[in-house]
């Protein structure tokens, strides 16, 4: 991965020391007033219950510019590969975040395609909580130079989140901090998610989830984003997967006016140097473990002026009487103004503009008005393993044709341990061009049972569609041969016990271990035709029985299974008054049998 990186950007002017410096860089300038991206229409939604994903900490609040300039004089080509691209400077996403943002979203597609993620609101996201990670300081791995860390989640201003990793994240030992580039909580890195597990996620592939790196925060982000079924092309998901994040509205629209910034078009600019925000709604993240933070905020950044401020308009280092430079093409001639040096007499007027062609009203979409069923079979699968079939449906519209593009969601009863990718319990599909919507590969648990998965159309009345579902429980191991793990003689004196694991057998089915196979043990007389069970002897104590049923003698015991190495300790052998030699039998249900002989001795004296 890092080979690639380096390619894409012949890191010469993304260099380890130069995203130091930027890192300590942030500019001072005042951010401009900004259109807010709406939030759904009608009622707001809710947000969530539990803790946001941020710990509701600070975050930054500058806003995009209102107007997109003009293609930033300053060019990063180095001679030695392709320009980047060129656009305004807040558009200019650092190749390694940017790239993490993709590929997140590319394997959250993979896995739930009905969420519908795009990589432009992991980029909001990204901006508002970390500034693209300090403007892309991370190193070639995508992990961040320094901590990033917002305040100490002390209760005051903030969530009253006490530590919960011990410091491994947030080298905080009272309190929680929100880490990393995404800014995840430990708390909800590690152990949060619908199974308790984390959200936390290895998405550059090398064996390690480090909410330090972007490929790993940017692919737990998309994942919880994604959470519950979401269909993030419906604005009233949209807005519920960011508000859990931070609970706040204007959160919600500081990230959504991202969002649309974002997809009207970004280009790569080298790590380290992308433009870093400067305005937040408390107190600041934090660079490294202090709570403040780090570098001379006033020393002005070297990328292009900020935001609604123009060179020689009375901005850092301007004389505060010069003209502001309007956008245009780079050297100041858009026909409008005059080219340093150039000809001060009549402009040349400009071409004009072709007329806008008429659009097109678009097609409405079919009214899905029904859910059918494709395949009359029940699915089914062994417990631990993958359905060999998903569920599928067909949507039509009241002339029974096909209605594609139309999201299905597929709902599991919570009762039941099968899942879908990622854990979900639910997961939107759209449709296809002919109408169809299949589950993602679902997997069983590992209690067998039947459940019912329900199909439904997303915003439609639609009936819903029922699948029934069988998990079959696992063959039983099998075992064709036991053996003791020792030769040494078993030996008792009458009315005391055996040594304590006296016994202990492998088990093997042809020739391999058999972890897991079920074993009977019974003390049996010597007849070599017919034993039966033995009334007198050894004998076990029933591990189960209360009272006065636990001292009873029991000369045979089921139910005994091998551990994962095939072996298998009987429990604790007792005696009668009874002396002699003694027969225990050990059976599988494949055939094994194994005798072993017991031998008591009369008292000393008797």
């Amino acid at each position: 991965m890092a080979a690639t990186f380096r390619r894409r950007l012949r890191r010469g002017a993304a260099s380890t020391a130069v995203a130091a410096v930027v890192l300590a860089a942030l500019t001072a300038s005042q951010a401009p007033a900004a259109t807010e991206a709406p939030a759904a229409e009608g009622a707001k939604p809710a947000p969530p219950a539990d803790t946001p994903i941020d710990g509701g900490s600070a975050y930054f609040t500058d806003r995009p510019p209102v107007h997109r300039p003009a293609p930033p004089h300053e060019t990063h080509h180095t001679g030695h590969g392709p320009v980047l691209g060129t656009g305004p400077a807040e558009a200019g996403l650092p190749a390694t975040v940017l790239a993490a943002y993709k590929k997140a979203a590319s394997a959250v597609a993979a896995s739930d395609p009905g969420c519908r993620l795009p990589w432009q609101l992991l980029a909001g996201i990204g901006k508002v909580e970390s500034g693209q990670a300090r403007g892309g300081a991370v190193d070639a791995e995508g992990t961040t130079l320094q901590p990033i860390l917002g305040p100490q989640l002390n209760g005051h201003g903030f969530a009253l989140i006490k530590d919960t990793d011990g410091g491994r994240y947030d080298g905080d030992l009272t309190h929680d901090r929100a880490v990393g580039p995404m800014q995840f909580i430990p708390s909800t890195w590690s152990s949060g998610g619908p199974d308790g597990t984390g959200w936390g996620a290895d998405g550059n592939g090398d064996g390690k989830k480090d909410p330090h790196n972007v490929f790993d925060a940017a692919l737990a982000a998309g994942r919880y984003l994604c959470a519950g079924g979401r269909d993030l092309s419906v604005q009233a998901d949209l807005d519920r997967a960011i508000l859990g994040y931070n609970a706040s509205e204007d959160y919600l629209r500081t990230v959504l006016s991202w969002y649309a910034f974002y997809r009207k078009g970004t280009h790569e600019v080298p790590d380290g140097r992308g433009v870093l925000p400067v305005h937040r709604d408390g107190t600041g993240r934090s660079g490294g473990h202090g709570g403040g933070r780090t570098g001379d905020a006033s020393r002005p950044h070297h990328s292009s002026p900020a935001p609604g401020r123009h060179k020689g308009s009375g901005g850092p280092g301007g004389s505060g009487t010069g003209t502001p430079n309007l956008p245009g093409r780079p050297g100041g001639s858009d026909g409008t103004g005059h080219t340093p040096g150039g000809n001060t007499g009549t402009p040349i007027p400009k071409a004009p503009k072709p007329p806008k062609p008429t659009p097109k009203p678009p097609t409405e979409p079919a009214e899905l008005t029904t859910l059918e069923r494709v395949g009359g079979k029940d699915l089914s699968a062994t417990a631990g393993t993958e359905f060999a079939a998903s569920p599928r449906v067909r949507a039509k519209d009241a002339a029974g044709k096909a209605v594609a593009g139309a999201p299905v969601r597929f709902t599991l009863p919570k009762t039941t341990g099968a899942r879908f990718p990622g854990n979900a319990t639910s997961v939107t599909v759209p449709t296809d061009k002919d109408g169809l919507a299949t589950a993602p590969t679902l997997r069983a648990g590992e209690v067998a049972g039947a459940f019912t998965i329900r199909a439904t159309a997303v915003g439609r009345t639609a009936p819903a569609v029922a699948f029934g579902a069988t998990v079959k429980a696992k063959p039983a191991p099998k075992a064709d041969t036991l053996l003791r793990t020792s030769d040494k003689e078993l030996t008792a004196t009458a009315g005391q016990p055996f040594a304590e694991d006296a016994v202990e057998v492998e088990a093997t089915y042809r020739g391999k271990i058999a972890p897991g196979a079920a074993v009977t043990a019974t003390m049996v007389t010597d007849d070599p035709k017919q034993p039966e069970e033995n009334d007198k002897g050894p004998y076990f104590k029933d591990p189960a029985a209360t009272g006065d049923g636990k001292d009873k003698p029991v000369r045979t015991l089921t139910g005994l299974t091998t551990d994962a190495h095939g072996l298998l300790k009987l429990p604790k052998i007792y005696t009668d008054t009874h002396a002699g030699t003694f027969l225990l039998r050990l059976t599988t249900a494949d055939g094994a049998v194994l005798t072993i002989e017991l031998k008591v001795a009369a008292p000393t004296g008797s």
